[in-house]
């Protein structure tokens, strides 16, 4: 009989492809999926440490767990990812309810681990093991058929931003093997994907030999079925310009870059050990532009970090007016554990909040003006899948904007024309069309 796993995920997308390569790997030694925490044999939390109270978010789900299983057997508890990292003694001892602890660079681990336990003895695997994760995971066929999928090509920092614990719960950088990578992505093709994301923490440090990123975009692109590609999360210092210039030329590298600038002043990007000036970042916004007038920015932004003044923070507001990012995410400086910025002097909290307030208000209202652009055009969505209450159809634009469809179920894995009739400031709202006239993307 089949055992089931409850495999709860947090944080970033490379987590969401992480959980996915975890679940094909537990197949092998019979484990199946379960929507149903109350069902599971095993209950696998993969966590995120990136955000404030991360940790705590893990103690509250087990709670959960513990009330659910009160008068039925104990299932195997397995924490991963970089809280699992950061955190792997002081997690088993505070709370007996874990079973195994297992670090992002030890998931090829995982099948030993659980077939090992006992419960009279914790696991915990955390030594960093980029390169034997990848080979084991390249032997695992990929299991989940989606229209868009996540493909990971790079792993780990070098940066060391004075805030970010990655270098030490992901490890330094490493890339995957060029061959290795088309490999997966031909796979992914030939089970009906649509969209490849290429993620990595640095993603545009990618580099295997003389190959870098523009070069597995290039290789990617001459896949026919796979219509859009896109990449994420980029730093500064590497966007290089051979991955700029193949923007001339590209037909399915989609018009969104995401680069993460953190804050308009080069101050705080001096106190940030970020590496990079506003300076330079404008001139990269600017080879985009001038490449294509239509390439839009999204980008990351920590408010009130310790030492930001007022001028710092205009600056940062100036940048976002200058730019018109869209979609992008903002929050107010949390000091992670391991840090240089740990213990930093924090910013007081009603003006760290009264700052942020500020900035989303800019930033919400680019996403909202973007959105209302589109009403009345008519623009190209890859059809992901239904809602789940199953009345729409569910895609995205070119530019990752959320769009909520009327049309029919033979939409799903195509990209199609839609006539945007409104919006908000996350979703876009349409209609197929001409289903007649659709042809198989």
């Amino acid at each position: 009989m089949n055992q089931k796993i409850f495999i709860k995920t947090f944080g970033c997308q490379m987590n969401e492809y992480d959980s996915n390569r975890i679940y094909d790997t537990v197949k092998k030694i019979g484990y199946v999926k379960t929507d149903r925490y109350e069902d599971a044999n095993c209950y696998l939390l993969n966590t995120c440490h990136i955000r404030d109270k991360a940790k705590e978010k893990v103690y509250h789900e087990i709670g959960r767990v513990k009330k659910i299983f009160r008068s039925k057997k104990k299932p195997l508890v397995i924490i991963a990812g970089c809280v699992a990292q950061a955190e792997n003694e002081e997690m088993l001892k505070r709370e007996p309810y874990i079973d195994l602890v297992i670090g992002p660079q030890a998931y090829h681990k995982i099948n030993d681990s659980i077939l090992n336990y006992t419960y009279r003895k914790k696991i915990e695997e955390t030594n960093f093991d980029a390169v034997s994760k990848f080979e084991y995971l390249s032997r695992i066929k990929i299991q989940s058929s989606k229209s868009s999928s996540f493909l990971t090509i790079q792993e780990g920092c070098d940066k060391f931003c004075h805030f970010c614990v990655v270098p030490y719960t992901r490890g330094p950088e490493y890339s995957r093997p060029f061959k290795q990578i088309i490999d997966e992505a031909k796979y992914l093709a030939d089970q009906g994907t649509k969209e490849i994301i290429l993620l990595g923490q640095n993603v545009n440090a990618y580099k295997d030999g003389n190959l870098k990123l523009s070069n597995l975009i290039s290789e990617i692109e001459k896949l026919d079925e796979i219509k859009r590609i896109r990449y994420t999360t980029s730093h500064p210092r590497d966007m290089s310009d051979d991955l700029i210039g193949i923007y001339k030329d590209t037909k399915k590298l989609m018009p969104l870059v995401h680069l993460p600038v953190q804050s308009g002043s080069d101050k705080v990007l001096k106190l940030m050990n970020r590496k990079h000036t506003i300076k330079e970042y404008l001139k990269i916004y600017e080879k985009f532009k001038k490449i294509n007038s239509s390439i839009e920015f999204s980008s990351d932004f920590i408010i009130a970090y310790p030492g930001e003044e007022e001028q710092d923070f205009r600056e940062t507001l100036d940048l976002i007016k200058e730019v018109k990012f869209i979609n992008s995410f903002s929050f107010i400086f949390s000091p992670r554990p391991g840090t240089v910025a740990e213990n930093l002097e924090i910013i007081d909290k009603n003006i760290s909040k009264k700052r942020l307030n500020t900035v989303q208000e800019i930033l919400f209202k680019n996403q909202l003006d973007k959105n209302k652009s589109l009403e009345s055009n008519t623009i190209d969505v890859l059809v992901e899948n239904k809602t789940k209450d199953e009345k729409r159809l569910f895609g995205r634009s070119e530019y990752m904007t959320s769009v909520l469809i009327d049309g029919d179920d033979d939409l799903i894995g195509k990209i199609v024309k839609i006539k945007i009739l409104n919006s908000n400031q996350n979703t876009l709202f349409g209609y197929a069309v001409d289903q007649k006239k659709l042809k198989v993307a």
